[in-house]
């Protein structure tokens, strides 16, 4: 069958983000889009009218000539085409090619040929992201996990020669470390829903203020004193559907950074959005400290994988979820400078329904 037209989307070929390049049944380029021209350096006037193996010179990463190895017009009737892979154009440059081969029937001979191109460029930055990801995982899982075989195999092979004092010490060191280990896999899961467009949220009614007490009152149980905090929530809010697992989530990563990495006193505003057509009806959250905020240099990598405040632990992956969670939920979150010169961060969700997203 052949490819529609793309002007039945009132889209062109040029229009198209990767390059098109259609040869006919004599195989001469009849189609050459602007991707095309730009991934292989030709203007499509030069391409029109040519043969395409001479428009595409392409050959394989053992210099082999592609058009000979595939021979789409003299070659097996029954082929539909050839999957992507990796080619080189004159002068070495990557490019990923793959093929479909239009026939009026099932067995006839070539109509088409259907040739579409892209850079390598997302894929290598794919690449260097999986790679970073690989070294960030590699690295944090390292120290949990070496505490916890030196802790567990020092345990079994001296036992007897512990206290019950000193045996209660590593194995809260061992369930820490554990603890770490379980986080780290959690944020990898929420990384690998978020990227796929598979992250889930089941909605229910949230109590934001509530949860925001919460968070406030698990800090100062474990240490951080009550005047350090200081909330501010207007009333009445507007009615919240969200996944009150992931909200606390965004709540509990905010709050954690300003208050390992901000000063001072550290304060959270809950109050109604302020109508815009992004979302018209929500609630706004904003939390900021006294710190020496962000730079403003890095104010716009602050949601990407991998970046650190500090150098005080962490894997640089908690605003990067953050972010995701929020998009998820139909809502933005922005980070800027608060009035007292400390990090400000604000994010908006909508009213919401009770359905469940996926």
């Amino acid at each position: 069958m052949e490819l529609p037209d793309p002007a039945w989307w009132g889209l062109s070929p040029d229009d198209l983000p990767d390059g098109l390049v259609v040869a006919d049944e004599l195989g001469r380029v009849v189609c050459f889009n602007a991707a095309a021209a730009r991934i292989t350096a030709q203007r499509p006037q030069q391409a029109l009218g040519r043969p395409v193996e001479r428009v595409l010179p392409l050959q394989d990463t053992e210099g082999r000539p592609w058009w000979q190895l595939t021979d789409p017009y003299g070659g097996l009737r029954t082929r539909r085409g050839q999957p992507e892979r990796n080619l080189l154009l004159p002068g070495g440059r990557e490019v990923l090619v793959s093929a479909r081969y239009v026939r009026p029937a099932p067995a006839g001979p070539l109509h088409r040929l259907v040739v579409a191109l892209r850079g390598t460029e997302a894929r290598r930055r794919t690449e260097r992201r999986h790679a970073e990801l690989i070294a960030t995982v590699a690295h944090e899982l390292r120290s949990p996990l070496t505490s916890v075989k030196g802790f567990t195999a020092t345990l079994l092979a001296k036992w007897e020669r512990f206290t019950d004092d000193q045996k209660r010490l590593m194995l809260e060191t061992v369930d820490a470390d554990a603890g770490r280990i379980t986080r780290l896999i959690a944020e990898l899961l929420d990384i690998s829903r978020i990227d796929s467009g598979r992250l889930e949220l089941r909605k229910q009614p949230v109590d934001v203020a509530a949860a925001v007490r919460r968070h406030v009152e698990a800090h100062v149980a474990a240490g951080e004193p009550a005047g350090r905090f200081r909330s501010g929530i207007a009333s009445p809010l507007p009615p919240l559907w969200a996944d009150p697992d992931k909200i606390d989530q965004v709540l509990g990563n905010l709050l954690e950074n300003a208050v390992r990495h901000g000063e001072g006193t550290v304060t959270i505003e809950v109050a109604p959005a302020e109508p815009t057509r992004t979302v018209p009806e929500g609630t706004t959250v904003t939390v900021s400290d006294e710190g020496p905020g962000i730079p403003e240099e890095s104010m716009s990598r602050v949601f990407t994988r991998f970046w650190r405040g500090s150098k005080r632990g962490g894997t640089g992956l908690g605003l990067y979820i953050v972010k995701g969670i929020v998009e998820a939920h139909g809502g933005v979150i922005t980070v800027g400078r608060s009035a007292a010169g400390g990090a400000r961060f604000q994010f908006t969700l909508p009213v919401g329904t009770p359905a469940v997203l996926a």
